[in-house]
């Protein structure tokens, strides 16, 4: 029994060396390893979107210790009956700094969206 291929149709395309090479470095900069995925893809869209995901990373790891730092206190208010000034401080000055990198973050993703 054969299997029936989800796509039965060969494409041949010649290239120069200078030419594979440009597209092997594209390749690269996309994160794409299968050649007829990127060709595929390039064909079909015209472009391929590469996220460098490493900014969210960074907010996620600062959004978790901001939860952290909040159910502390949260915690303490409700064991104790009260929390200092200073934590409250403290917890304004995280999310200050979660919100700063999120705020470039979206500018530089409503960017993209703009090409």
């Amino acid at each position: 029994m054969t299997k029936k291929r989800r796509r039965p149709i060969h494409l041949h395309v010649m290239v120069s060396e200078e030419e594979l090479a440009l597209i092997q470095e594209r390749m690269a900069e996309a994160g794409i390893i299968n050649m007829g995925a990127y060709v595929r893809k390039m064909a079909l869209n015209g472009y391929v979107l590469h996220v460098d995901l490493s900014d969210i990373r960074e907010l996620v790891s600062l959004q978790r210790r901001c939860a952290n730092n909040l159910n502390q206190v949260a915690i303490q208010a409700n064991t104790y009956g009260g929390i200092y000034p200073e934590e409250i401080a403290m917890l304004q000055k995280d999310y200050a700094a979660l919100w700063e990198p999120l705020s470039d973050l979206l500018k530089k993703l409503s960017a993209v969206v703009e090409l």
